[in-house]
């Protein structure tokens, strides 16, 4: 049932408007272009009324949502377990960054060189003091430095490796097990 004051929509044209008066099943409408034309009931449509809208903009609780917003919620995420007295594998990583100070003025191969020496270094020096565990952190990028630390450990009969955790570190760190009793 439509009302004096109402905002109505034509059915089958683009014209809206508001209700001037209401006689048995015809509608007076004034458009919003200024113009007064009459229609039957059944060619309006009710449109929301600005007020309805405000009411139920007002119904939702803002003080809550934004409260909801600002409270950090908890990460999730997979603790390694460990025996108490396990002591963590050490980390390497073989980012050039990290390596020196300052890099400007190597060539890549340089860059490879260092990094593939010091890997070695580091996997010689756990072979000597039976660590039974490393990591090597190479990162992503194009995969030259993980290519040639596969070749590198391809090497030697005493230890195994593969993907570190992919949760700690992506994939872009590599897991190396030393055996301890080879003969």
């Amino acid at each position: 049932m439509l009302i004096k004051g109402d905002k109505v929509s034509v059915l089958d044209e683009a014209i809206d408007g508001v209700v001037v008066s209401v006689q048995k099943d015809q509608i007076i409408i004034e458009t919003t272009d200024g113009f007064m034309m009459t229609y039957f009931v059944n060619e309006l449509v009710k449109t929301n009324n600005t007020n309805d809208l405000a009411n139920s903009i007002k119904s939702f609780n803002t003080s809550k949502i934004k409260l909801e917003k600002e409270e950090p919620k908890p990460r999730s995420f997979v603790k390694e377990k460990r025996s108490k007295n396990e002591i963590p594998a050490p980390e390497f990583d073989l980012h050039i960054e990290k390596l020196v100070p300052n890099f400007r003025g190597m060539s890549n191969f340089d860059i490879l060189t260092l990094q593939i020496e010091t890997a070695k270094r580091h996997l010689e020096f756990a072979i000597k003091n039976r660590i039974p565990k490393i990591i090597f952190i190479h990162g992503v990028g194009e995969g030259i430095l993980k290519a040639e630390l596969d070749f590198l450990l391809g090497r030697y009969d005493s230890i195994a490796f593969q993907d570190a955790n992919y949760q700690k570190y992506g994939v872009g760190a590599t897991e190396i097990f030393i055996r301890q009793n080879v003969k």
